[in-house]
């Protein structure tokens, strides 16, 4: 499954979905950001057991604030609407796996 492009209009149907949820908040500047992108697009394509969003916090302020965002990448793990787990900075593959099925 692709990632998705999360927005505040589409946040909600993500954030309800029975699925556990990764969303990982990040800005194009951001070189840690841009280590962790290509593992997260991985796990989308290997893993449809999960939903897969990325949140550009440039352009999506009103989401990062929501989710206290104070430095990035920042992963956060939902289920069932609700935060489970959250991770500030870079992280293996294996490491972000390990949050979705904690």
């Amino acid at each position: 499954m692709a990632v998705l492009k999360v927005t505040k209009d589409n946040f909600a149907e993500v954030s309800s979905s029975k699925k556990p949820v990764l969303l990982d908040f990040y800005a194009d500047w951001c070189g840690p950001c841009r280590m962790v992108s290509p593992l997260v697009d991985e796990i989308a394509e290997e893993h449809s057991e999960y939903i897969v969003g990325k949140i550009n916090v440039d352009r999506q302020t009103e989401l990062a604030e929501a989710f206290g965002v104070s430095s990035i990448p920042m992963l956060v793990v939902m289920k069932n609407g609700q935060v489970t787990a959250h991770a500030i900075g870079a992280r293996p593959k294996s490491a972000i796996l390990d949050m979705l099925k904690g």
